[in-house]
């Protein structure tokens, strides 16, 4: 039997929600809607048997929307959304989306918010906790000046599984690579939390291919190792700078060297072992 393929990392929008104040006409390549029989398309052309669709908008009403696409399309194995964690009702934002069997998670967007000290607040807690209590994951949109935080997050909560989106987002087109990799480093070494290839194309720019990013990967395999790094396409966002096809081949050049168990772990096992997808797929 075949290992299960998984593209961990993927997003859906519909312009007339309104859900999207990021999403503006200057982004030609997105600036539309993006559903799930596109996506398909791509999933079968590449053997993909499953995807994690993760929010794109600060809005519940989109997780719940997200939610309603898992009921009506089987690959979409769960949902990553959102809850506004500060609010008063947080608790209750949280109980009410995970009354769905395809709820994994949350992401709040930290790379949005200035303080980069701020997912640290003592009165986030009650979250945190919720979530470790009902065994939900939370899914870190961080970049380089955020790691440290996330390090001492990831210290304070032990138990909160944790998965740092785009390989915590280095600067690869302007070729930073340290503190990145330092930072990264450490919370691959004092924590539990896995990491995702996913991104690392459009931090590097529509032209960059696997000399400008291998760098990068052979760190956070060295460092996280397959078991704890998952694939995702990052799809539509992914439009800035390649295709799917695209992505996945620099991913197969990329990963080339390494034996098929660990392979499979990148390209599915570890998602599925991460989010508990037996459960939902």
């Amino acid at each position: 039997m075949n290992a299960l393929r998984v593209d961990c990392h993927q997003h859906f929008w519909q312009l007339q929600r309104g859900d999207y104040d990021w999403l503006t006409a200057d982004l030609d390549a997105l600036y539309r809607d993006h559903l799930p029989a596109e996506l398909a398309e791509h999933l079968r052309a590449a053997g993909i048997d499953k995807t994690v669709v993760v929010q794109a908008a600060a809005s519940v009403a989109e997780s719940e929307y997200l939610l309603s696409l898992a009921d009506q399309h089987a690959f979409i194995a769960g949902v990553v959304g959102w809850v506004d964690m500060a609010a008063p009702d947080a608790l209750a934002q949280l109980a009410r989306l995970a009354h769905h069997p395809k709820f994994l998670g949350i992401r709040p967007m930290l790379q949005d918010i200035a303080d980069t000290g701020w997912m640290l607040k003592d009165a986030l807690d009650p979250v945190y906790r919720e979530l470790i209590t009902r065994g939900l994951r939370f899914d870190a949109l961080v970049k380089p000046p955020h790691l440290d935080a996330l390090l001492r997050l990831l210290q304070r909560y032990p138990e909160l599984p944790v998965v740092i989106d785009h390989g915590g987002k280095p600067d690869i087109a302007n070729r930073a690579f340290s503190p990145w990799a330092a930072r990264m480093q450490a919370l691959a070494t004092d924590t539990g939390a896995c990491c995702k290839l996913s991104g690392l194309l459009t931090e590097a720019g529509p032209n960059a291919g696997a000399e400008q990013l291998r760098p990068y990967v052979d760190h956070l395999l060295q460092t996280f190792g397959p078991r704890r790094l998952m694939w995702g396409s990052d799809w539509p966002v992914l439009k800035l700078a390649a295709d799917y096809p695209r992505w996945l081949a620099l991913t197969d050049s990329l990963l080339r060297e390494l034996d098929q168990p660990d392979r499979d772990a990148i390209l599915g096992g570890t998602a599925v072992a991460f989010y508990g997808l037996g459960d939902t797929a």
